[in-house]
């Protein structure tokens, strides 16, 4: 065999490759037949039950969710704007914690408790509470004479919690960061803030991935409680429909909608959360 050429598999190799094909497609056909029965049995169950013609009159009424759609479309292209906003200040709220929570030394004593302080305030307080505290506050104190956007401040409430959140696991992130790389990149004339930005910065943000597009997952559904100041987002606009019609279908109709945005990350999540495990169990299975 010359240098470069691929070793054949040997027969007992083979052999194993095909059970474990085998036992992949039983087990996907397995589980395909399994939730087809299940969803009928509980599809039966549900369209017996005495109510259902009722329930399905007030939340499942396509006619009224054809109707409330344009208005909960626009309301939830606002979600989306403040959504963009909202991730662009947490990236940079959050490293600015993560930063200062690890910085050493006792001259950097004020910053560390500073941002101590505040992933402990942000964190243990409801978002609905500071969303109420920002949204009625700020404009009580009267900065400009113009009336603060609704999505503003909801924006600004978003980005005060998510960065608690944020942080504490960039923090995370860094601290796993092995110390050897830290002296290595210094041993080569890298400044401290170098160090941080081109060497332990990127590794610690692929250490934690999973858990920010969790976070990113949490925020895509909390965008939506802006409401409560009054902006006509989607679910605003679901409740003045649901006002409007007597039927709870809008509200459906914003939920999908949230659900539909969030899905395409809940499989990116799913699928680099798996990624990473092969990549760590790689050599263990033969």
């Amino acid at each position: 065999m010359t240098i470069g050429e691929a070793r054949p598999l040997s027969s007992l190799e083979l052999e194993r490759r095909a059970f474990r094909r085998r036992a992949s497609v039983r087990s996907v056909l397995i589980g395909v037949a399994s939730t087809i029965v299940f969803a009928a049995v509980a599809w039966i169950a549900i369209v017996n039950t005495p109510g259902w013609a009722r329930v399905q009159q007030s939340f499942f009424d396509p006619q009224t969710a054809a109707t409330a759609l344009p208005r909960i479309w626009n309301g939830f292209l606002l979600n989306l704007q403040v959504l963009v906003f909202a991730v662009i200040g947490v990236a940079i709220v959050s490293v600015l914690l993560a930063t200062m929570r690890t910085l050493r030394g006792p001259v950097f004593f004020p910053l560390r408790a500073f941002a101590a302080g505040y992933t402990s305030l942000f964190r243990g307080m409801p978002l609905i509470i500071v969303l109420y505290l920002v949204g009625f506050g700020i404009p009580g104190l009267r900065f400009t004479q113009s009336r603060i956007p609704l999505e503003l401040l909801g924006t600004v409430a978003l980005i005060l919690v998510y960065s608690a959140y944020v942080s504490e696991v960039l923090r995370a992130g860094i601290e796993a960061v092995h110390p050897s790389q830290r002296l290595a990149a210094r041993s080569l004339g890298l400044s401290y803030s170098k160090t941080l930005r081109l060497v332990v910065l990127p590794q610690a943000v692929r250490k934690v991935t999973p858990a920010l597009m969790n976070d990113f997952i949490a925020m895509q559904k909390d965008v939506g409680l802006i409401s409560v100041l009054g902006a006509v987002d989607a679910v605003r606009g679901a409740q003045i429909e649901t006002a409007h019609f007597a039927n709870f279908t809008p509200y459906v109709v914003a939920g999908l909608l949230f659900v539909l945005l969030a899905l395409p990350m809940i499989r990116l999540t799913d699928w680099y959360a798996a990624r990473l495990r092969r990549r760590e169990q790689i050599g263990e299975v033969l």
